[in-house]
């Protein structure tokens, strides 16, 4: 069956961390197939080679219009950027506007829904058009308290946590999956975030828009879910944030509530303080406190993943020695190095688990 076809919006981000949405659907989905982007600064380059220098065939206009004239089709426009405070500025609402009056359905990941601003919820309602907003809640009715089901789950759980957020936690765990299919293994993944659901996991929900008291029910049904339809060799869990980000501190759930049976931390070696947080005293911490805090909450870390941007391919290589030898675990590069050394450490988990 083929995917609907999709452009996505990121006014003139997609060279920043602020276009991760983008970043994640340009490297690969199984729910839409990416054919164009919109994005002024960046327009008449490929969206892959911006990303990472990989020519991916997927061209850049500068507008909605513009991308309309060219030859190819798509029926979905996909906002690919995070906003500050997940909010739609006027700007993006305007290239909204103008992507419904090109008939694009909409999908939208920002905590601020379409569905809530009358004049593009309108305009679609006009056009017949759909409007997804991904981190609209689940209805009460359809959300799970945790049960104790977990334990019903007899396979590996890999939880993917980092030390900040905006690390790549993420594209970690679908190369993880990709790599362990490749090796032979009925892997899954849980998503805990839009991006996720737009990659088109199958089994998830979005952490940041699930009322508190649902999270860890939510968490539990969605491995358990996975595990009773799919019986996957090994599962892993996208994670979210960090366990000590004051801003929003996340990890526990998916060591406690998922019942991880280990942890795969990612981490990047230059980055100082949280993102965005660089006013407040609050420091990222070193790999191996990091380890520590998460073996107090009842897992080990099997294996450290790190984020390069910025760094040499040298330099980068080098901290991944380094922290080798300290934490006596495999530090490898995920893009660039692939994640192929991990497979023994995987492989042994399963074998534990028969």
């Amino acid at each position: 069956m083929s995917k609907p076809k999709a452009i996505l919006i990121t006014g003139g981000y997609l060279d920043t961390n602020s276009a991760k949405t983008a970043h994640g659907l340009i490297r690969g989905s199984d729910r839409f197939e990416i054919i164009g982007v919109i994005d002024a600064k960046s327009s008449g380059k490929d969206a892959g080679f911006v990303l990472d220098g990989k020519h991916r065939n997927i061209p850049v206009f500068d507008t909605i219009q513009a991308f309309r004239q060219s030859s190819v089709e798509a029926t979905y426009c996909i906002v690919g950027v995070a906003t500050k405070g997940g909010v739609i500025p006027p700007s993006l609402r305007a290239e909204l506007s103008d992507a419904l009056e090109h008939r694009f359905n909409l999908v939208n990941g920002l905590h601020e829904y379409i569905a809530d601003i009358p004049e593009l919820a309108n305009l679609a309602r006009e056009k017949g058009l759909e409007v997804i907003d991904v981190r609209k809640p689940k209805k009460f009715k359809d959300l799970h308290f945790w049960s104790g089901s977990i334990a019903k789950v007899k396979c590996p759980k890999v939880a993917v946590l980092g030390t900040d957020c905006a690390l790549g936690k993420r594209t970690t765990t679908r190369f993880l999956v990709e790599t362990m299919r490749n090796a032979g293994y009925k892997a899954e993944m849980i998503y805990t975030g839009q991006t996720g659901w737009m990659q088109g996991a199958k089994y998830g929900f979005v952490f940041d828009s699930t009322l508190n008291d649902f999270i860890s029910g939510e968490m539990e049904h969605a491995v358990v879910s996975c595990y009773e339809n799919e019986k996957p060799d090994i599962i892993f869990i996208e994670g979210q944030s960090s366990l000590r980000n004051p801003s929003g501190p996340a990890g526990a759930e998916w060591i406690v509530s998922a019942n991880a049976d280990a942890v795969v931390l990612q981490h990047h070696p230059q980055r100082k303080q949280y993102k965005d947080m660089e006013f407040y005293p609050a420091y990222i911490a070193n790999p191996k406190d990091e380890i520590a805090l998460i073996k107090m909450y009842g897992a080990d870390t099997v294996a450290v993943t790190l984020n390069t941007a910025k760094m040499t391919t040298v330099e980068a290589r080098a901290a991944a020695e380094d922290y080798e030898q300290t934490l006596g675990i495999p530090v490898v590069l995920p893009l660039e190095d692939g994640l192929d050394r991990l497979i023994p450490v995987f492989e042994d988990l399963i074998n534990k688990k028969k």
